[in-house]
């Protein structure tokens, strides 16, 4: 199995920029599926943008144009940019690292955003 950490969050007026990173214990290279995820207190957690193996990357409407996934694998680590924050961005993201063969579905413990004045 695969065991990922997040690091990367903290406290950011609106408008600023992080960068978060997922940090994995083994290669990622056949890991088909690299995610964020967050979830806001009272909300459900939700997908943020997801890395696919061979390049694809997808976003949620809320984050387009504004976030961008990345992935290293010679570094085994996803990161996650993140610029012109909002204070809606707040919450726990979670980086999740998903595959069917070998199986893998492993989550992180999360890093606290705050986007706030």
């Amino acid at each position: 199995q695969v065991q990922v950490v997040e690091s990367g969050g903290g406290l950011v007026q609106p408008g600023g920029s992080l960068r978060l990173s997922c940090a994995a214990s083994r290669s990622i290279f056949v890991i088909s599926t690299m995610g964020w995820y967050r979830q806001a207190p009272g909300n459900q957690r939700e997908l943020v943008a997801e890395s696919i193996k061979g390049g694809t990357t997808t976003y949620a409407d809320s984050v387009k144009g504004r976030f961008t996934i990345s992935r290293d694998n010679a570094k085994n680590t996803v990161y996650l940019q993140m610029n012109s924050l909002k204070p809606e961005d707040t919450g726990v993201y979670y980086c999740n690292a998903y595959s069917i063969r070998p199986f893998v579905n492993s989550w992180g413990q999360g890093t606290q955003v705050t986007v706030s004045s």
